[in-house]
């Protein structure tokens, strides 16, 4: 049953997926509810699948795993961290496609959304339960290559180019990930733990590390980072976090609440498998893992407190918030056996932002669907006299921003606590000063000041959506007069269910959050031993006082600086009241890590480069070619006739001709018009040689890469 259960989650949507095209080119209305069935069967399905396991005892540090699926060489897992996040998957999948009917109403090309829809959900649901890096791969990059459709659905300029950013990130980061895969898998095979060949899971590799050389170690931490590299990119770890500001603004709103809620925690997977099973206790890895997280999170605020778009502003949100959640795993492989608060606060934090964000921008949805706008100065005001939107919104917003009793406070709680104790773990002399003092008080004090900068945002939005009047008078009576039509019943519901999650798992956080943190925590259990010695310490959680006032300090102190923040920055610098308190972006247009860096080094750079290199090689050969032939061969030189180029170097050349008295017979004179036809025909054959090479080159590279995966294929 739970064999069969765990199939169905992930291949009968890729069955679904044709067959509601199929239906849609017929009849759409049925394709809608054909697709709101499905994924509320699979849904079903999902749930049943995680009962099995919980009913099994196999919901703790126990796996379940699947070999050799179907004959294709993949292998499945099952245990209560990769269960209860395929139920969340099914969830949000289900919530979204509710809503989509309305919000698709005007829209065009809906059946190719759907196919895509359904092929993401059954590669999602087979990334969380993959048990191999090969597995994993497989489903990621499919994943990646079927939500490109949701960014670029509405085929404008700027969701074209947006989608192409995604495309790009996707490609690259899977391409520096395959890397590490063959790293990892050569480092492994080469231990005693391993036969050759044998298929590496992530259970396996808890011993990996202890076993191998100095040497081998630095060879897995090298493929640890290109593996880092791939899976942050789909998380928007800094700096690939470009993507999600261009994508999330362009991208249908419930297409949005799915990349930013449960897409990038494939990525947050991935570095939590190398984290928990790889270089757990590692102090390089922990600290490259707070480097980075730091650096995202704080960025991530700066970037949403800035921005003026309503869907920006939760993307940049996003950025932060998988950075709040990298400083969890940092601390948790930092802290080594003492590291649950770490890993319960990060998991959680990772759980609580899916369901914060599918809240969040399936809000954002509706006003766009009555709007057509995401500025904030032209939806100023849109959710006056909207109780229920009003209600929703309010959920995720004090949700995200940690206020105790709503469920982000019990996750940033614990990882704030975890940054404390490892601070006093150090003072004790239990653990080493891998990081100054200075250093880890620092990281504290960001951590809290991302916090207030979430609050300034989040009340920013706030207050410009149902506080705030909108500046013209009519669009405000627009606005103020659709009350009770601005939703339908039926998304109205979807929320409600969503927006009611949110409370729940903050007010109790014991019975709720703690229940969901225990099976989270599983994933990270199994990675937990060193040779010979069993770390049982991550499965009892001991009580936590959540509401006492040191725990109530730190969110104290975070809503404190957000407040500070949004009445000294946002009224007074991101306002202007020349303009009747018109909103405005002060970040800098050129201030586009994308446009300042990565587009110039990928198009101009690396090109310009590849081409000096080439032209120098190829001059080197040819010259060698002439000396042979004017000693060795003793060939004399011939001249060389040449075609009198065009009307662009003729002309020139007779100007200079006639200024200088060349092309005549005297000696010691030059004819420009034959200088400049054969410095074009050099320049055309050049140009003709790089566009030939670069197409050879990449048809190469193509053939290698499908030769590269039948060979996983065959091999696995």
């Amino acid at each position: 049953m739970m064999k069969w259960c765990l199939y169905a989650g992930v291949f009968a949507p890729f069955v679904a997926a044709p067959v509601a095209y199929g239906i849609g080119k017929k009849k759409k209305a049925v394709r809608d509810y054909f697709a709101m069935v499905f994924t509320g069967l699979e849904l079903a399905v999902l749930l049943c699948l995680f009962l099995d396991v919980a009913r099994t005892g196999s919901a703790g540090s126990s796996v379940i795993r699947i070999d050799d699926v179907c004959g294709m060489g993949l292998t499945f897992a099952l245990d209560g961290f990769r269960c209860l996040y395929s139920v969340v998957a099914g969830f949000m999948w289900f919530i979204s496609t509710l809503c989509l009917k309305e919000y698709f109403a005007h829209y065009q090309n809906r059946n190719r959304y759907y196919f895509f829809l359904l092929v993401t959900l059954g590669a999602t649901v087979g990334v969380f339960v993959s048990a191999d890096l090969f597995t994993t791969f497989v489903f990621f990059e499919l994943m990646s290559f079927a939500s490109y459709v949701w960014v670029a659905q509405d085929e404008r300029k700027e969701s074209l180019r947006a989608a192409a950013t995604y495309l790009a990130v996707a490609v690259i980061g899977g391409l520096v990930m395959l890397m590490g895969i063959f790293l990892f898998y050569h480092t492994a095979w080469s231990s005693p733990l391993f036969q050759q060949g044998q298929v590496v899971c992530y259970s396996d590799m808890k011993d990996l590390y202890y076993t191998l050389s100095p040497a081998e170690r630095k060879t897995l931490f090298i493929g640890g980072l290109c593996l880092l590299f791939g899976f942050g990119a789909k998380a928007g770890v800094f700096p690939l976090h470009i993507w999600l500001p261009k994508a999330h603004p362009v991208a249908p709103a419930p297409a949005s609440a799915l990349l930013s809620g449960i897409l990038t925690k494939t990525g947050v997977f991935g570095i939590l498998m190398l984290s928990a099973y790889a270089f757990f206790g590692q102090a390089a890895w922990g600290k490259l893992l707070l480097f980075l997280g730091v650096i995202t999170m704080v960025l991530g605020a700066l970037l949403a407190l800035l921005s003026v778009d309503l869907k920006r502003t939760l993307a940049c949100s996003s950025v932060s918030q998988i950075g709040f959640i990298l400083v969890g795993i940092a601390m948790a492989v930092l802290l080594g056996e003492q590291s649950l608060p770490a890993v319960r606060g990060g998991l959680l934090h990772m759980l609580n932002h899916s369901l914060l964000k599918l809240v969040l921008f399936l809000t954002a949805g509706v006003i766009y669907q009555n709007t057509h706008k995401l500025n904030l100065n032209d939806i100023r005001g849109f959710g006056r006299k909207k109780p229920l939107l009003q209600g929703i919104f309010l959920m995720g917003a004090l949700g995200i921003t940690g206020v105790p009793f709503w469920n982000g406070y019990v996750s940033k709680t614990l990882i704030h606590e975890s940054i404390v104790e490892y601070m006093e773990l150090c003072e004790e002399g239990l653990l080493p000063f891998v990081l100054s003092f200075t250093t880890l008080k620092s990281v504290e004090w960001l951590f809290l000041i991302s916090g207030g900068l979430t609050v300034a945002y989040m009340v920013k939005l706030y207050v410009a959506l149902f506080v705030e009047r909108n500046a013209s008078i009519e669009i405000q009576e627009k606005y103020d007069a659709l009350k009770g039509k601005y939703m339908g019943a039926t998304t109205a519901a979807a929320l409600g269910v969503a927006a009611v999650l949110l409370p729940v798992l903050g007010i109790f956080p014991g019975k709720v959050a703690g229940k969901a943190a225990d099976l989270l925590q599983s994933f990270w259990n199994q990675g937990q031993s060193l040779i010979g010695k069993e770390h049982e310490m991550l499965l009892d959680s001991p009580p936590i006082c959540w509401f006492s006032p040191e725990n109530l300090k730190g969110a104290g102190i975070s809503i404190v600086i957000g407040l500070l923040v949004y009445f000294l920055v946002v009224r007074t610098i991101l306002v202007k009241k020349s303009e009747g308190n018109a909103y405005c972006n002060r970040l800098s247009p050129y201030a586009d890590l994308e446009n300042m860096l990565y587009r110039p080094l990928l198009l101009y750079v690396l090109p310009f480069a590849g081409y000096f290199v080439c032209r120098v090689l190829d001059s080197i050969i040819d010259g060698a070619v002439v000396l042979l032939r004017r000693t060795l061969y003793k060939d004399s030189p011939v001249p060389h006739e040449l075609t009198e180029g065009t009307r662009a170097t003729f002309f020139p050349g007779t100007l200079l001709n006639r200024l200088t008295g060349g092309g005549t017979r005297r000696k010691g004179k030059k004819d420009y018009r034959h200088i400049l036809a054969m410095d074009y025909e050099e320049w055309n054959e050049d140009v003709t040689i790089v566009g030939r090479s670069l197409s050879f080159g990449l048809l190469l590279f193509c053939i290698g890469l499908t030769l590269t995966v039948v060979y996983l294929l065959l091999s696995a």
